[in-house]
């Protein structure tokens, strides 16, 4: 063999090795899919907002965007098969023990969770609750179905998987990406249900991904993860104590207050108008139930601000719980957590301050 050659193939064998040192360098995310439009279909390009949902398989998913492959190893796992309004707690919980499974494995670098957008904020802040870890979960969808014209479901998983294999999105607690934004699963939800810009938080975002690489402006100041006294592997079935949700408005009656009781509701969230608010001519029937065990919940049907305690009605007097910023669907999770370990009003309201 002459030297040119030797040189040839030493270099070739050093460039190899290289590739394979590179190879094996990069983060490992797993792609938990759960249906939703970022795995929906339309009967036409143009069919934007009218499609069936959770139609593509999570490998599919994957394929159809190559580039996530220069990101990280990506492997997928399909979790559930769902328009996301149709999931209950039973899938939450099943939502959140794979994805707990799959965090305590050493190789695994992030979790990328696909989901329907109708209660994607729902699961995130869910998980942000109960599974510990300081690994980054990223809960992803779309407006518009693969099917679509401008689909922008491929560039969103490309920058979920971005933001999961960063090291930097470690501790972060759970995060919402969608069009380009790092939203807090805890302060975040769907705004509007047309445009690609679907979600806000009226605290802001907490970063960007530009190009496949995040860029942080703010971080979550509230207990989280790691730091949460709720843990998925302390849930026991399949199920959470019941609690729902009112919606207030005017010329409202009890009945409706009423047939939760009857079916064994634990707690109402009163999505009231403004701080809140309930009317007078409901506060007897409030009153009433909660002298029987339910619990109460103020929150408000209002987007943004917070609903303040012993403000529009005395909360001390009447033994209440206030939601303070969070909105009525996720005041209904902490609320129904919250039941799982305690009664007691003072340390449920002691929870919406932290959480």
């Amino acid at each position: 063999m002459t030297q040119y050659k030797m040189v040839k193939t030493l270099l070739t064998l050093s460039m190899g090795a290289m590739l394979s040192i590179s190879a094996l360098a990069k983060p490992t995310v797993m792609v938990v899919a759960t249906g939703g439009t970022i795995a929906g279909a339309g009967a036409s390009a143009t069919n934007s907002a009218t499609y069936t949902a959770a139609k593509v398989p999570v490998d599919t998913l994957i394929n159809a965007v190559p580039q996530i492959k220069d990101l990280a190893d990506v492997k997928g796992v399909q979790a559930l098969q769902i328009a996301s309004e149709s999931i209950t707690d039973k899938e939450l919980l099943s939502i959140a023990r794979q994805v707990n499974d799959l965090v305590k494995k050493p190789e695994v670098n992030g979790v990328v969770i696909t989901h329907g957008t109708d209660t994607l904020e729902e699961t995130a802040f869910f998980l942000n609750l109960v599974v510990h870890t300081d690994k980054p979960i990223v809960v992803v969808g779309s407006m518009r179905p693969p099917s679509a014209l401008s689909a922008d479901g491929p560039l969103n998983l490309y920058g979920a998987v971005a933001l999961a294999a960063s090291p930097e999105s470690k501790g972060k607690g759970v995060m919402m990406f969608m069009n380009d934004t790092i939203l807090a699963a805890r302060d975040s939800s769907k705004r509007i249900n047309i445009h690609t810009n679907a979600f806000d938080s009226q605290w802001g975002a907490l970063g960007m991904v530009v190009e496949g690489k995040p860029y942080w402006f703010r971080q979550g100041v509230k207990r989280q993860t790691n730091n949460s006294e709720f843990n998925i592997e302390d849930i026991k079935g399949d199920s959470l104590p019941l609690v729902q949700i009112t919606y207030g408005s005017d010329s409202m009656t009890p009945v409706a207050y009423e047939a939760y009781a009857k079916a064994g509701v634990k707690a109402i969230i009163n999505a009231g108008t403004g701080n809140g608010s309930v009317p007078n001519y409901l506060v007897d029937t409030l009153r009433n139930l909660r002298q029987q065990g339910m619990i109460i919940v103020r929150a408000s049907r209002v987007q943004d601000g917070f609903v303040l305690r012993n403000a529009e009605k005395p909360d001390d007097e009447y033994d209440w719980v206030v939601a303070h910023d969070l909105n009525p669907q996720k005041a209904r999770l902490l609320t129904a957590l919250a039941l799982t370990k305690t009664n007691s009003t003072k340390e449920l309201q002691r929870m919406f301050w932290q959480y």
